[in-house]
């Protein structure tokens, strides 16, 4: 059900996105980016885990730096940066113990983050000069 939540919000988020025309400026899906890197620390904080913490904020750190780098140079690495943290968030037990994340969390975001980062790899296809700044 959580992949299904994730599709049917990322769909939601995307194409009121465009509809509005919060897409039509580039800071839109780097500010995404930056948003979703953040829920891991979130996470650490409600579930009182100082190590796990550090390790978020790093690797929350390296999202944002991506974040960063899309915006300014081209926003393909946004794409990259929304399916890697989607791969990340199936893996993310594996390497990082933190009790604050929900069961259903893995799923969700995975699911959200690819077809974020797919919707915005269709409209860098359609939009000729909107992946790399001027």
């Amino acid at each position: 059900m959580e992949y299904l939540i994730g599709v049917g919000l990322a769909v939601v988020v995307c194409a009121f996105a465009m509809l509005v025309g919060f897409d039509r400026d580039r800071v839109f899906y780097p500010t995404l980016v930056a948003v979703i890197a953040t829920y891991y620390i979130l996470f650490a904080v409600m579930g009182s885990s100082t190590p796990a913490l550090v390790l978020e904020s790093l690797i929350a750190g390296a999202f944002f730096a991506l974040a960063v780098a899309g915006f300014k140079k081209n926003l393909w690495l946004i794409v990259a940066a929304l399916a890697g943290h989607g791969v990340f968030d199936f893996f993310h037990h594996l390497f990082i113990q933190n009790p604050g994340v929900p069961v259903w969390w893995p799923g969700f975001c995975l699911s959200f983050d690819v077809l974020a980062g797919g919707f915005l790899a269709m409209l860098l296809r359609r939009r000729s000069g909107f992946a790399s700044k001027v």
